[in-house]
């Protein structure tokens, strides 16, 4: 995979930032996804989540450590094969928690369009919202590059 470097709007990202940070704290002690192995025994389990969590946190801290300095001065983010699948992993995360905490009024049909009156929603609605379209079209420019370059395009 080459190198990807986009330009961003400071003033559009930088709200969404904040998004993002108040979703890795709750991320720092509770799975994106609940694990749950009834058949485990329990400190095995205990162990293996905790494990989970310790690799979520990172890749959070990751796609946090993209919006740096340098981001703050030239607005550009790069992705990269040594950080691409880390940040897919913690888009996809902080956009779970999102759903979880903010978006659970929207129908599934609605977050994947994108098509909502962003007027009509309360501010800390609005901004969930917008960060999750954020981080889905991250992924998607991501994940399209890393199947161009699987593909040898």
């Amino acid at each position: 995979m080459k190198r990807i470097e986009v330009k961003l709007a400071l003033p559009v990202v930088a709200p969404l930032l904040d998004v993002i940070k108040e979703m890795s704290d709750g991320l720092r002690t509770t799975l994106a996804v609940p694990f749950a192995m009834k058949e485990l025994d329990p400190d095995f389990q205990a162990a293996w989540v905790d494990e989970l969590i310790g690799h979520q946190t990172a890749d959070v801290q990751r796609l946090l450590g993209l919006f740096d300095g340098d981001f703050f001065s030239e607005g550009v983010i790069a992705f990269d094969e040594d950080n691409a699948e880390v940040i897919v992993r913690a888009c996809a995360a902080v956009r779970l928690q999102l759903r979880e905490r903010y978006l659970k009024s929207l129908p599934d049909e609605t977050l994947e369009g994108g098509e909502v009156e962003l007027t009509n929603l309360p501010e800390a609605l609005r901004r969930a919202f917008m960060c999750y379209l954020f981080l889905a079209t991250l992924q998607e420019l991501i994940i399209q590059h890393l199947q161009e370059s699987m593909l040898g395009a």
